[in-house]
Order: structure tokens, then C-alpha cells, then sequence
């Protein structure tokens, strides 16, 4: 375990925003903290990075809590959040050289980590300049530059097209397969599904549900049926039961079947359930 919480507690003045979560995220894996606006989830990495004090329960981050870490070892942190801005009248490589300078990291790595998030060219171009998705592949060159053990991101595809958040996946997998531990809060349910090894659904500050996407999605079939749209437009559908193997292995047999789906809901589904609320991107 390289990061885990029991029972934690924050509260803005009356206003308690995260209300007694645990969990466990493990060396190597993306963990996903998904939930809508407000839920609480740029509080929890502002305390997991030491950045916010709590009031209850515990928290640690490579075995020490967070506000224990020297600066050494925060330098193990690679962090991408909307609060931490760009300066706009800078080139993208002069914003990466304040940031290779605070860590100490040689000049050189600016053209190597430009590179890994595809802004080769751009490294004279103001930050004013670019456009949003250029802007976030700078903010992810930024938390990758001192290559760090653990990565957190807050929303990083937020707003983006599909082009660009697809690109800004790859680059998040990427970190995984060279070791890397990544922390991300989203409130896209398909981008979980399709990045993270462990999630939690957070509504009000409050663990609703969490494990891996798959498993939630198939705790949540309440229908265990197949459904088969077939070659002469028929659709039809049968339960999960072993009666109506033979009807079905013989329509594939036959290669009637264009499509076969079981009825998992989505992540989204589940959250809807859960909560009786909608995930909206934040405006």
C-alpha cells in the first residue's frame, strides 16, 4: 500500500466535505476517485499532498502522514490541478524551466518531457497561445518533468475533446506501465471504466460504492439477461440461465448474431442509483 485513509474527516467550518472515508490504493495502479462538483474530491488531494490539514482519522502517503513528508520526499509527487496555473506570458519550455529549477531537474529533460506529451513543437509559443487541450498535455509535462512515484490528477481531460482526452489517456497508461502510482478524480464514469484498476464513488463526501469497475458494474445487474440483435433485424433476449444455451450457440452457429450484449449498467448507471443524482461536468 502506498497511500491509504481510515475513517478521515474535514470540515470548512460547520461544513463537514469528507465524512469518515477509507481506503487502500496500491504501488503501480491508477485509482480513481469519481464523484460530481462539491463531493469533496480536490479536498482529498489537497490533504493526501500535505497541502490541508484534517480533523479525524488517518492518512499516509509512502508510509509517513502527509504533513510529516519533507521536501525531499513531496518531490515524489507529480501534481496536476486547476489551481495550479501557467504563467501566461511564458513559452511553454520557460514554463517548464521554472518547474526543472525548483526540482533541481537538468535543462535537457524540458525537450525530452515536451516530447512525451507531444509539444515538441510548441516549446516557443506562449501558454497564452495554446489551446486547452495543449494547455493540459504543458500541465501534465509539468507533474511529469522530475519523473515522480506517484502522480495526481484532478480532472485532467475535463472539457477536452475526444481527441485530446483519448491522447491524454494514453500518456496516463503510459505512466502506469513505467511503475508509476496515479491518483485521479474524474466525474467521467467512462474514463474510469477505462483507466482505473480500483475505483470509489463519492457523493457528499461519502464513500457510496467502490471496487474494481467491472466487478461494480456487474454487482449492479439486477436484469442478468442477454440481449442479441440478429442478422433479419430481430432482437430478442434471453436470461442467464443454462436453458437457453443450446438456442444460443445454435444462432451463433448459424451467424444469425450481428451483436450479443448482458445487461451490466454503467458506471454512471450505478451512481444514479446510488444517489438519485446525474454526474455534470463542473462549468
Amino acid at each position: 500500500m502506498i497511500i491509504g485513509c481510515t475513517d478521515l474527516r474535514k470540515s470548512y467550518a460547520d461544513n463537514e466535505v469528507i465524512k469518515g472515508i477509507s481506503f487502500e490504493i496500491e504501488k503501480g495502479h491508477i485509482f480513481g476517485l469519481l464523484g460530481p462538483s462539491g463531493a469533496g474530491k480536490t479536498t482529498l488531494i489537497k490533504i493526501l499532498t500535505g497541502q490541508l490539514a484534517y480533523e479525524s482519522g488517518s492518512v499516509t502517503v509512502m508510509g509517513k502522514e502527509p504533513f510529516r513528508l519533507s521536501g525531499k520526499e513531496k518531490k515524489n509527487f507529480g501534481i496536476m490541478m486547476d489551481s495550479f496555473g501557467l504563467y501566461e506570458r511564458f513559452t511553454c519550455g520557460e514554463n517548464l524551466l521554472v518547474f526543472a529549477d525548483i526540482y533541481s531537474v537538468a535543462h535537457k529533460r524540458i525537450k525530452e518531457v515536451l516530447r512525451e506529451v507531444g509539444l515538441e513543437d510548441a516549446y516557443n509559443r506562449p501558454a497564452a497561445d495554446l489551446s486547452k487541450g495543449m494547455r493540459a498535455r504543458l500541465q501534465l509535462a509539468r507533474a511529469f518533468m522530475h519523473s515522480p512515484k506517484i502522480i495526481f490528477l484532478d480532472e485532467p481531460t475535463s472539457g477536452l475533446d475526444p481527441q485530446s482526452m483519448k491522447a491524454i489517456h494514453r500518456m496516463i497508461l503510459d505512466k502506469k506501465e513505467e511503475g508509476c502510482t496515479v491518483f485521479l478524480t474524474t466525474h467521467n464514469m467512462e474514463e474510469a471504466g477505462r483507466l482505473c484498476d480500483k475505483i470509489i464513488l463519492l457523493n457528499d463526501g461519502k464513500v457510496v460504492e467502490e471496487g474494481k469497475p467491472e466487478e461494480i458494474c456487474r454487482r449492479y445487474d439486477h436484469h442478468k439477461r442477454i440481449k442479441m440483435h440478429l442478422a433479419d433485424g430481430e432482437d430478442m433476449e434471453f436470461e442467464r440461465d443454462e436453458k437457453y444455451a443450446e438456442r444460443i450457440f445454435e444462432l451463433l452457429k448459424l451467424g444469425m448474431v450481428e451483436t450479443i450484449h448482458s445487461t451490466e449498467p454503467t458506471l454512471e448507471s450505478v451512481f444514479l442509483e446510488l444517489t438519485g443524482r446525474e454526474l455534470e461536468e463542473e462549468r
